[in-house]
Order: structure tokens, then sequence, then C-alpha cells
């Protein structure tokens, strides 16, 4: 027997299914929904923001979900090699999307580390971003929590709130602009490394650990959520916050703006075309019902984000109500709403702190399991590329050290005094739906023409004894690229050049680097397809043929499997008769 071979250690699976559906409840369930889905509602025509919402997830969400869990239960393999044995000429998508997955866990980690940094704050005898009595106040500070507001409105235009100025002159540091870099934030560096710290040693052990961990990890933020709910709603001026939530405005269906963004939120929150959904499905073991799961997740995912709006919207409509202004005046979207106006809002309730160690927990459980899951399943990929170097005692906890290592250090700019500006780039160019969307069109491609969507119909279908509805095979074949094709030359069509806070526009080197980080996960697509065709051996058609086609090996334990099930079927009605 080879020594070697003994020395790999076995791939695993799932301890149970509630560790896979937590996880993926864990990771597609993120801040996204609290802060991002609700302020999308509100300003793209309330409740007809809807319509678009289930456009995008009954043609592109739910079919890819399905699509992806399907691929790694079936391969048993992680986001690269997946592609590999399924179609080799589409595996650049694999590697697109593992990129894509880093990048984001670099942005979730910054969140974390300003959340952290809130929920240490909070335990004070007063709420440090209520007074203007503090070294970082200017004379322009105005506290907006205090219920007695006698300022006229060109006073406070020309102030700024007690929240902000902790928010940016506090946290931050804010420097003037992205060339004055400045010093670290050391208060928020520690932060970030007794995150990925706690990051680490949730996934050290693989399924193992991550397992376990998700069991907390993915129900508390649900627990909190309820209980900011319930309050929310019982505060005076909740029910004008909700009306301005979902009241509906129909003629802004006509605007390709509206859908644009309905469709980035739905492949944000679902986490498709990166490899996550793919590397957790493949811990799944072969017959787990993956169709059924998908529904029930995604129904999850998008049930959390519209009932996450009345929770933040009824603080938003109080918020609103102390302070005698319009709701739209309060409503913020991303860190905005997470570091100034709800810390805002919750200084202006009885007993602040203990509503504010709830939202920053909250916040905190929600980045965690996303950020944790999100580097396990790159780790997942790495490890299934080179398994006989990685899958051996003592090594995986290694590679993931170094992984967390090289993330800390490539972020180490962001916890400086202009580190909110390169944050700001990770989030518009590296973590950009228009990425997504593109990656969204080659892999419903390749799994729909290339591959064949019959095959894995029958693939899916063998797996969970239920055949799909042909309406996902109409998807992966002809709606979903086609939509994402729409949606994606929209984005590049209306891009605008980023900016900061409305005022401050970036250099030109700076929109260059932006870009760099967009296409160096875009171009990995074409740039492997290319490769693989110029490096394959034979005619061009040939070439053509053996990239396009699934493993062999694969097929033939495919075969064999649904022939075991055959002779099962035939002795079963033999012993009947």
């Amino acid at each position: 027997m080879n020594p070697i071979k003994e020395e790999i250690e076995e791939r695993g699976f799932w301890g149970k299914k509630a560790e896979f559906l937590l996880a993926v409840a864990g990771n597609v369930v993120g801040l996204g929904n609290v802060w991002r889905f609700p302020y999308l509602c509100y300003r793209n025509g309330g409740g007809v923001f809807l319509i678009p919402y289930l456009v995008f997830v009954v043609t592109c969400g739910l079919p890819l979900f399905l699509l992806e869990t399907a691929m790694g239960q079936f391969t048993h393999e992680g986001g690269i090699t997946c592609w590999h044995r399924l179609c080799p000429l589409a595996q650049g998508v694999g590697y697109a999307g593992q990129l894509t997955v880093l990048y984001s866990c670099m942005y979730y980690t910054i969140i974390l580390a300003w959340a952290l940094f809130y929920l240490v704050s909070s335990f004070s005898s007063q709420l440090p971003w209520v007074s203007c009595n503090n070294i970082w106040n200017t004379d322009n500070c105005v506290n907006l929590a205090a219920g007695n507001l006698t300022f006229n409105r060109t006073t406070l235009a020309n102030s700024t709130s007690a929240a902000t100025e902790f928010w940016e002159r506090r946290v931050l540091s804010l420097s003037g602009g992205i060339e004055d870099i400045g010093k670290i934030n050391w208060e928020i560096l520690l932060c970030l490394i007794a995150m990925w710290i706690i990051c680490y040693f949730c996934i050290w052990k693989g399924v193992k650990s991550t397992g376990k961990v998700v069991y907390f990890t993915a129900t508390f933020p649900y627990v909190m959520l309820l209980v900011l709910l319930i309050r929310g709603l019982t505060l005076p001026g909740a029910l004008q916050g909700v009306v301005f939530y979902l009241y509906p405005e129909p003629a802004r269906l006509a605007d390709p703006q509206v859908w644009m963004e309905a469709g980035t939120q739905v492949f944000f929150s679902y986490s498709v075309c990166s490899g996550i959904l793919i590397s957790l499905g493949s811990y799944n073991q072969y017959s787990n019902n993956c169709y059924r799961d998908s529904f029930w997740l995604c129904l999850l995912n998008s049930g959390t984000s519209f009932v996450a709006g009345f929770a933040v919207f009824s603080v938003l409509g109080f918020m609103a109500h102390v302070q005698g202004v319009p709701v739209e005046e309060v409503a913020e979207s991303g860190p905005g709403l997470a570091f100034i106006a709800y810390p805002q809002a919750m200084a202006m309730m009885p007993f602040p702190q203990l509503w504010a160690v709830c939202f920053f927990i909250m916040i905190i459980l929600l980045g965690l399991d996303s950020q944790f899951v999100g580097i396990e399943c790159v780790i997942t990929s790495v490890m299934d590329l080179f398994p006989e170097v990685l899958r051996r005692a003592g090594r995986r906890e290694l590679f993931v050290l170094l992984l967390c290592l090289t993330c800390f250090f490539g972020q180490l700019i962001m916890v400086t005094e202009g580190g909110m500006y390169v944050f700001q780039l990770f989030d518009n160019y590296a973590c950009n739906g228009a990425c997504l969307l593109f990656l969204s069109v080659f892999e419903s491609l390749a799994i729909g023409w290339l591959f064949g969507a019959e095959k894995m119909f029958d693939i899916i279908e063998d797996m969970t004894e239920s055949r799909p509805n042909y309406w996902f095979m109409l998807c992966w074949k002809y709606l979903t690229p086609l939509v994402s094709l729409m949606s994606f030359v929209y984005s590049m069509v209306r891009y605008t050049p980023l900016t900061f806070n409305r005022w401050y526009v970036y250099p030109d080197w700076a929109y260059a680097l932006g870009w760099l980080l967009a296409l160096s996960s875009i171009l990995l697509v074409p740039g492997w397809a290319l490769g693989q065709m110029w490096a394959g051996k034979g005619t061009l058609k040939q070439r053509w043929g053996h990239l396009c086609s699934p493993e062999t090996k694969l097929m033939l334990s495919f075969k064999q499997i649904q022939d075991q099930f055959a002779e099962m079927e035939d002795l079963v009605k033999s012993s009947t008769i």
C-alpha cells in the first residue's frame, strides 16, 4: 500500500444535516439583509421594490442556489476543482469566485472590528456617541439624541451630530483623502486582531469545528433581531417609519436602476457565483435533498431581509419623531446605518446601553459567520486543489493560519486614518455586484449548454429522488444568462465614479486601482479558458470537446450509482410480487 495515500486525511462530511443548513443560513443571512435591503426597498419604490426583487429571485437567485449546491453535493469538491470535473473550460469561474470571496472576507473583518469597538464602548455610563464634550468633538457638534432640540434648520445644516463625529473622528480618525493614509488606529487594529483570532478557531478543524460554531452564530442573531423588532415597533413614531419603508411608488418600476439594484442585492445576499454554496454542499451526503433545502434557505434569506426592514425603519421612525424631521432625513444604508443612525436612535431610548449591546452583538454575529464560512470555503477549494500537500495531519491548521495572516496584513491599510477610502474602493469595485453578474453569465452557460442542463436534472433527480421543476432548466439555459448579461451591461453603461460622503472625489490612480481589483476576478474567466485552449493538445475542435466534457471517472461513478438504484428497485418489485 502506498504510504503517501495513508497519510492523506479523509475529506469528511457534515456531522448532521442541521450543520449544513445553519452554515448556509449563517453565510447568506448577513449584514446586507439588515443594513442594505431595507434601505434599497425605501429608496426604490417601497413595496413595489419587492416585484423586481422577486423576479431576480425566481430567475437567478433560486436557480443558481440550487445549481451550485447540487454541483458541490454531486462532485464532493470545492469551488475550483468542482469545475474541473464538470466543465474544465469554465474553471476560471471557480478561481474568480474564490478571489471575490477573499476580497469580501477582508471587507467583512473590518466591519467586525468597528462593531467590536462599538460593542466595547457600549459598556459605559454614558454612550460616547451621545455627548459633545469629548476631545474628538468640534465646535459644530450637536447632540441630536437630546429630546429638547430647539435648533433651526440652518443651524442643523451647518452642524454635525455627536454620533457622526464619534464615527468619523474617533473610530475612523478620518484623514482628508486616500492620498493621506496617516497612521494606524491601534484600537481598531486590536479589534481586528481579536476578530481574526475568533475566525481562526471557528474554522481551524474544518467542518468539525465550523459545524458546531454555527449552532450559535447562525441562530442567536435572530434572537437579537426579534428583541430589536419588538422594541422598535413599540416606540412612538414606529408606524411612520414602517409606512415610509413600504409605501409603494409604482412609477419607480419604469426605472432600470431599480431593477439593477434588486439584482445585485439578490446576488450578494444569496452568495451565488462565489463558490461558497458549492463548497458547503460538497460536505453533504450524496442522497441529501438539496432541492428542498434550497427552497427553504432562499425563503429564510428573503424573509429575514423583509422582517429586518421593520426592525430598522421602526427605530428610524422613532428617531425622526423625536427630532421632528421626515424619515428620509435620518434614513441611511451600510456603515452609515450601523454606526451612525442606529446608535444615535438607541441613545434616545430608555436603557440605551442595553439596546446598543444587543444591536452590536447582532451585527458581529451576522458578519462573523459570513466571514468564517467564506474563509472555510476558500480553504476547502484550495485543499481540494492540492490534497496531497495540504490534507495531511497538522497542515490544515497551518494553512488556515497562513491564509488568515495574509488577509490580515493585506487589510492593515484599512485601519489607518485613510483606511475608509480604501474600504470604499473594495466595497464598490472588488466586491461589486457587476462582478457576480458577469460570473453568473458564464456559470449558467457552462452548465446549461456545455455540461448540459438535462444532465444536471438527471443528477439532481438521482440525488434527491425528485425531478426539479422544468422552470430551472429554462433559467439555466436562457433566463439566468440573459437577465445577468443585461444587468451587467446596464451597470457598465450607467457606471459613475465613486465619491466619498458625496464630496470627496478620488484621484485617477485610485480609480485605476479600483478597476484593477474588479478586473482581477472578471478576467480570470476568459483568461483561464483561452489559456487552456492554447495549452491543450490536438486540433482546436478536439481541445474544445475535451474542455467541455465532464470527467469520465465522475460520470462512470454516476452511472454505477444509477445502476445500483435500478437493481435495488427491481429487487423490491420482485419481492413484492
